[in-house]
């Protein structure tokens, strides 16, 4: 052992972790959390997501690392997984709108269900002739792999403007699949272990359809009461608040997984709903749901790089890059054609989606359940995962914005939420968007009067150069600006769409110029001259009269 490190010896026995083993423990942790959070910048200058970095700090203080911290139980990583996931589900339900996944709710349950079972079925064959398993270890490795990170996808994409029809599948699906796939594995590992007493496959996916049905059905329930006890009990404290909202989501995986339903989807969707009843405190409750996702996050991965054994790393290489390959390019594909084609989905959007399936932590957490439930001879299966997710993520993550980029869905803007905690706003009901104006945006040369924001929005902040100022009614929107728009709850989506179509199709998107009555332009704003008004009308009327045929 390295001299001047602490020595901790993490077995997950009952006696493995005293009072004496707390002060190196609390040093050790929290140096990991602030290289953690340093490395954050690492990772949006590499393109890589964060995930990686943390595992590797796993490995770098383990047994086989610098650190020589000991830690090899399966029990207990699956017991913080399973904690950490319910976190991380949490704050992903809590900071998604709805308005921007209603469209991709169809086309993510079905990816998340029926491409499940195609990813499964396709990469048990390969695992069946190429590693030359038995058919039921063929289908749990399928199992395992068969669930994305979109947080991983996020990570490296949340500078790149994708069209929400992308990002609200994609954080659907995110939502979604962990439920499923914990029960396939869950019930393949069970019978791997007692084959003599595995259970039917109609029967099997009898309680898995009841299980998931039950599960979302108290995460709604849970999500819609909850709210409304919250509301009616909102404490002037906004951390006391934002507590009891996390705490809810909790409360639903725990009733759900009481009855022996899906926790998972139950805590989902109950965060989900929370997160769009514009509760109190909002700013503060998503503030302390992204904490908490962020250190479960850290925590889970640490974990799981602390709990790899390097020594048995190599032997699983090969395998796991041809169980990859037939991952990436053949199950993932085939399981979004079998989703997507039906909702319409364009093939563009498809070819991103099967390149952007990332796996992170739920699949390396899974390949623990075979060895907690006794099956036997697939303890490599830990390795094998474990390879193939850095192997994978290495692979696919720094080319997503080049792919998003070659087949031309980036969009030429982007619209984010901003938290901001201010009392004020809240009790008006008001938001905050962002908007960066692209290089090819026809947002560019629009006056802010012509932007015809609804009632109830307004661009209160230009920043231009790394300089602010605030906007006139005629200021110039030019390529590269970041506007401000504050704007009434009942007004936000209106607004969004309103950006949306000028930043598309120009000052003039909108207007109705189908050729039987030409456009018309309100009265002019305060402070913008009647002149700058007249000429705007006498161009619309003009190219309505050309759109109409009119001479």
């Amino acid at each position: 052992m390295h001299a001047g490190l602490p020595s901790l010896v993490l077995d997950g026995g009952s006696a493995g972790f005293t009072l004496h083993d707390l002060t190196p423990a609390l040093l050790v942790g929290s140096l990991v959390l602030l290289v953690s959070v340093a490395a954050v910048r690492l990772s949006v200058r590499s393109g890589l997501p964060s995930l990686l970095i943390y595992l590797g700090i796993g490995l770098a203080i383990g047994e086989a690392g610098f650190g020589r911290i000991e830690f090899d139980s399966n029990e207990l990583t699956q017991v913080l997984g399973y904690a950490a996931l319910i976190l991380i589900l949490s704050e992903g339900g809590l900071s998604t709108r709805w308005e921007g996944i209603r469209r991709s709710v169809g086309p993510a349950a079905v990816l998340s269900t029926v491409g499940v079972i195609v990813s499964v079925a396709v990469v048990a064959v390969a695992a069946r002739f190429v590693l030359h398993l038995d058919w039921n270890t063929a289908l749990l490795v399928g199992a395992i792999l068969s669930s994305t990170d979109a947080a991983a996808v996020f990570s490296v994409l949340r500078r790149v403007p994708l069209p929400r029809r992308i990002t609200g599948m994609l954080e659907a699906e995110s939502g979604f699949n962990d439920a499923p796939v914990v029960i396939l594995v869950t019930a393949l590992a069970a019978r791997s272990a007692n084959p003599a007493d595995a259970e039917g496959w109609f029967t099997l996916l009898f309680k898995a359809i009841v299980e998931l049905g039950v599960g979302a059905a108290i995460g709604l329930a849970v999500g819609w009461l909850g709210g409304q006890f919250m509301r009616r009990a909102a404490s002037g404290s906004s951390g006391l608040f934002s507590i009891g909202v996390v705490a809810l989501t909790v409360l639903a995986y725990a009733a759900a997984a009481s009855v022996h339903a899906s926790g998972f989807i139950a805590c989902y969707l109950a965060a989900l709903v929370l997160g769009n009843l514009r509760l109190p405190h909002g700013p503060a409750v998503l503030g302390l749901s992204t904490a908490l996702g962020w250190l479960a996050q850290i925590g889970l991965f640490v974990l799981l790089g602390l709990l790899a054994s390097p020594s048995k790393m190599g032997e699983q290489v090969l395998p796991a890059i041809v169980i990859g390959l037939v991952l990436l390019l053949i199950a993932r594909p085939l399981s979004v054609i079998a989703s997507a084609t039906p909702f319409g989905i364009g093939w563009r959007d498809q070819v991103f989606l099967s390149w952007a399936g990332l796996r992170g932590a739920v699949p390396v957490v899974l390949a623990t359940v075979p060895l907690t439930v006794g099956a036997k001879n697939v303890d490599w299966i830990f390795e094998l995962v474990f390879v193939l997710v850095i192997i994978f993520t290495i692979v696919q993550a720094p080319t997503l914005p080049w792919v998003a980029g070659r087949l031309g869905i980036v969009e030429d803007h982007t619209t984010l939420d901003l938290a901001v905690e201010a009392t004020p706003l809240e009790d008006m009901g008001a938001e905050m968007l962002q908007v960066t104006v692209g290089p090819a945006s026809k947002l560019h040369g629009v006056e802010i009067f012509e932007l015809r924001l609804p009632q109830g929005a307004n661009v209160t902040l230009v920043v231009r150069d790394d300089k602010g100022f605030v906007p006139q009614l005629n200021t110039v929107v030019r390529r590269g600006d970041q506007l401000l728009i504050v704007t009434t709850a009942e007004s936000r989506t209106k607004a969004e769409k309103r950006v949306r179509e000028v930043s598309l199709h120009g000052r003039l998107a909108g207007w109705a110029t189908g050729g039987r009555r030409a456009p018309t332009l309100a009265a002019a704003p305060a402070g913008v001259p009647a002149s700058v008004t007249e000429t705007g009308r006498a161009m619309a009327r003009r190219l309505g009269e050309r759109l109409g045929g009119k001479k």
